[in-house]
């Protein structure tokens, strides 16, 4: 028997070069992550224990009803997927959706783009409307397109991350289940900030994130549904195609019977735990008012500077602002000073708005007065440097 050799190692000049792990002080003000709440790092940094031991399962049972708070439901299925919130997203079209099912999706950014491709991927029959991006859809332009499309589910993005729109939701569940469809909304970016009634709004599904409103580090995805989901999902004529995600499996084990499915993130369930017990105490409606009121103030600094934010006023989302950058400045290079200079990192515009537009984020524990304050007078100091114009709005 031959002896087993190590066929890869480090030059010994190189080990020094290993310190321990190190990470610099930044204040994220873009469109994610945000800071997570330090509380929450305190419980992430928790020991593991087992994630079938009686104490992480008595631990679930309050992650899933402190989320039903945070969504404002009742649904038995309310759980904090695997993975980031592209994996809840993509579980709730594997679950819910069939070979040449339709599938309608209201298109008015980057991430509406994402749901028409993983649609595509599970073969369905994908119809989209849209519109401009920074604009939001009437209901009667939803109602319209429902009739004609008679979709199986209706998806919609509520806070467009790309382009800082917030879509009115009251209403289209009604139009739904007239319609016999599923209502699915995007709410990876109002969840635990912006206004969000999931019973009241009649909405079916529904998939987040933990590094936003919810104070968390990213590698959790809020989900949630309700009972017309469950019975669609029970009726599927095909298996679901997607093993890791697939809600009857999971359910098994977020549900009374805790049966094995895969090794849960047991930290970060800790850790949105802590964020969601936060929020709880904060209570929702003083939540989404210090959101909205700290949007408001940012909102009045810029246009008081004499920039132009990207969305009317009557769709703003209240968690991430898009300014439109000034001509004859160089959007990278002044982002790239905020972050190299001051330790603030604040957001490019994506797809058809790359190079237009920074995005900015006031979202859970970053939703701060004293953050606004911060940014708005480096806004008004460093931005001169890099208008090439020297405009006296700067």
């Amino acid at each position: 028997m031959t002896e087993s050799k190590i066929i890869y190692s480090l030059r010994k000049e190189n080990l020094n070069n290993y310190s321990k792990t190190y990470v610099p002080s930044r204040l994220l003000l873009g469109p994610g992550p945000s800071n997570a709440h330090p509380e929450v790092l305190k419980a992430l940094s928790l020991n593991p224990i087992g994630h079938l031991d009686d104490a992480y399962l008595e631990l679930m049972s309050d992650v899933q009803e402190l989320l039903r708070y945070a969504w404002q439901c009742n649904n038995r299925v309310s759980l904090p997927m695997s993975g980031t919130g592209s994996a809840a997203m993509e579980a709730s079209i594997a679950n819910f959706i069939e070979e040449e099912e339709t599938i309608l999706i209201a298109k008015k950014g980057y991430f509406g783009d994402r749901l028409v491709d993983m649609a595509s991927r599970y073969k369905a029959n994908v119809v989209v409307i849209e519109k401009e991006w920074g604009e939001a859809f009437s209901l009667d332009e939803i109602k319209f397109e429902i009739e004609k499309n008679k979709p199986s589910i209706f998806a919609i993005v509520h806070a467009e991350t790309s382009t800082g729109v917030l879509q009115p939701l009251d209403g289209i569940g009604e139009i739904c289940r007239k319609n016999n469809c599923l209502f699915l909304v995007d709410a990876v970016t109002s969840l635990g900030a912006v206004k969000l009634l999931v019973d009241d709004w009649k909405i079916d599904l529904a998939y987040s994130c933990s590094q936003k409103g919810l104070s968390c580090p990213p590698g959790l995805s809020p989900f949630t549904m309700n009972n017309r989901a469950e019975e669609k999902l029970n009726k599927r004529k095909s298996k679901v195609p997607n093993w890791y995600l697939d809600l009857s499996l999971l359910n098994k084990y977020w549900g009374s019977d805790r049966v094995y499915h895969h090794t849960a993130p047991v930290n970060m369930n800790y850790a949105i735990r802590e964020g969601l017990r936060l929020i709880a105490n904060e209570g929702l409606e003083n939540i989404w008012e210090r959101h909205l009121r700290n949007s408001e103030k940012l909102c009045n600094g810029l246009i008081e500077l004499g920039l132009e934010l990207h969305v009317s006023e009557e769709f703003r989302l209240p968690t991430l602002t898009t300014v439109k950058i000034p001509p004859g400045v160089d959007g990278d290079l002044f982002r790239n000073h905020l972050l190299n200079e001051y330790g603030i990192e604040i957001g490019n515009g994506l797809g058809s708005l790359s190079g237009k537009i920074w995005r900015i984020g006031l979202m859970g524990y970053n939703s701060t007065d004293k953050n606004v304050d911060r940014l708005l007078n480096l806004f008004d100091t460093e931005l001169k440097k890099f208008s090439i114009f020297r405009s006296a709005a700067f």
